[in-house]
């Protein structure tokens, strides 16, 4: 790691980036590499490092269309958090929280990571009784739990409405306080720093055209900048999924939608907690800047847009507002979309296919950001032992088929009343 001195910093700082080295390098494709990840987000960035650093493959090239954080991981609200009930989710993504906690060591790099707790607000005693059966759940696969009534939560969140008369009045919540959010730039960049410094290759603005296959085997991919042969590929291009999968005749249980998001102008800091809307779908953070960073629903159709949609958002902000008054007072800095590939039953798939040296990683839902490093340290020990680890092992995609589904309903910031 080069070192800098204070003076060589700052005049760097007021050079306009001119006499900065590059994070990673931009090399010409290869015609031959051991593993090739298609998609260059945050789960394939992770799935590269961890080929390298744990599986010392790293004869690996990263096939992105775009450029690195031009996706998902830089379109999404950060928010990180476990509070899962099922077990198979529960102790996945509790393994990717250990990961979290030592990221900003691991990369050397500081991903911000801020373990300021995620609050699920509840709006009737059967959500609280919901919640405490999650709850509970959590707590036995070791995952920290605390169930708060009105007036905790009142404590917590003061700003909220917690009039007699209010629509959807606060009953209590369910807390997760090892939850929290890190910066998602800083996610994408460390890990393509760390990955190309291990010898792996990050080839940009490089489409994936079609694959070659031949007697049920992967042998390569044809890109918008020549054929790469490869003796594994990973799928790992999150809405974008089905595209691909079509150019091998695949069909998949899952759908591309497009997830709303906005942030407001700075205010001073009033919110250091995550909370969720538990009578909608809105949920709330502030950034280090002091902007409300909010995310909600889906829009009502099938797309691979990125762009904000007015009425969504309205609907989105409307939920918000009965949640927190205050929020109706702010401007709005800028809206925009995620598209994600939504799973039949809410869990994402990490498995082998039917194609010899295919590999599969998709179906992520709402979730696709706090599962990055888990994601990636199971989709690398998935392709590198050609075998799921126990961790994503409930992840197959015949469980479909089987009918042993994992159910979360889609969504991991609320639990419906049901």
């Amino acid at each position: 790691m080069q070192k800098y001195s204070v003076f060589s910093l700052v005049k760097n700082a007021l050079s306009n980036h001119e006499n900065w080295d590059l994070a990673w390098k931009d090399p010409t494709p290869k015609k031959e590499y051991d593993v090739v990840i298609i998609g260059g987000g945050g789960h394939g960035l992770a799935t590269a490092y961890y080929l390298a650093k744990e599986h010392n493959i790293t004869n690996v090239a990263i096939i992105e269309k775009g450029w690195i954080g031009g996706g998902n991981v830089g379109r999404n609200t950060t928010i990180i958090r476990s509070n899962y009930m099922h077990d198979d989710n529960a102790l996945f993504s509790e393994f990717g929280m250990d990961l979290w906690r030592r990221m900003s060591q691991d990369l050397n790099y500081n991903v911000m990571f801020s373990p300021r707790g995620i609050i699920n607000l509840a709006h009737s005693d059967a959500q609280m009784n919901t919640y405490a059966r999650r709850g509970n759940s959590m707590r036995l696969n070791g995952i920290d739990a605390v169930l708060l009534n009105r007036e905790e939560v009142r404590e917590i969140i003061p700003m909220a409405d917690f009039s007699e008369n209010v629509r959807f009045p606060i009953f209590g919540g369910l807390m997760q306080p090892s939850a929290g959010t890190a910066r998602h730039d800083a996610v994408a960049w460390g890990y393509a720093r760390q990955a190309d410094d291990m010898g792996v290759d990050i080839i940009q603005n490089c489409e994936v055209i079609g694959f070659d296959v031949s007697a049920g085997k992967i042998n390569g991919v044809r890109t918008s900048r020549g054929e790469i042969k490869a003796k594994k590929i990973g799928l790992c291009v999150a809405g974008s999924t089905n595209i691909l999968a079509e150019k091998l005749n695949m069909t998949l249980p899952i759908e591309t939608h497009l997830l709303q998001a906005c942030v407001s102008e700075p205010v001073k800091p009033v919110l250091d907690k995550v909370v969720t809307f538990g009578a909608g779908h809105f949920y709330i953070s502030q950034s280090d800047k002091g902007e409300m960073v909010m995310g909600g629903d889906l829009d009502g159709y099938n797309s691979y847009a990125q762009r904000g949609n007015l009425p969504t958002l309205q609907h989105v902000l409307t939920e918000g507002i009965a949640m927190m008054p205050f929020l109706s007072k702010l401007k709005m800095l800028r809206t925009w979309g995620g598209i994600m590939d939504m799973s039949m039953d809410g869990s994402p798939i990490i498995d082998k296919t039917h194609i010899e040296g295919l590999y599969l990683n998709c179906g992520w839902c709402y979730g696709g950001f706090k599962a990055t490093p888990a994601s990636g340290w199971t989709f690398a020990h998935t392709i590198a032992q050609d075998r799921v680890h126990e961790l994503n092992a409930g992840y197959s995609l015949n469980r479909f088929n089987t009918g042993h589904l994992l159910d979360e309903k889609g969504l991991g910031t609320k639990t419906w009343i049901s």
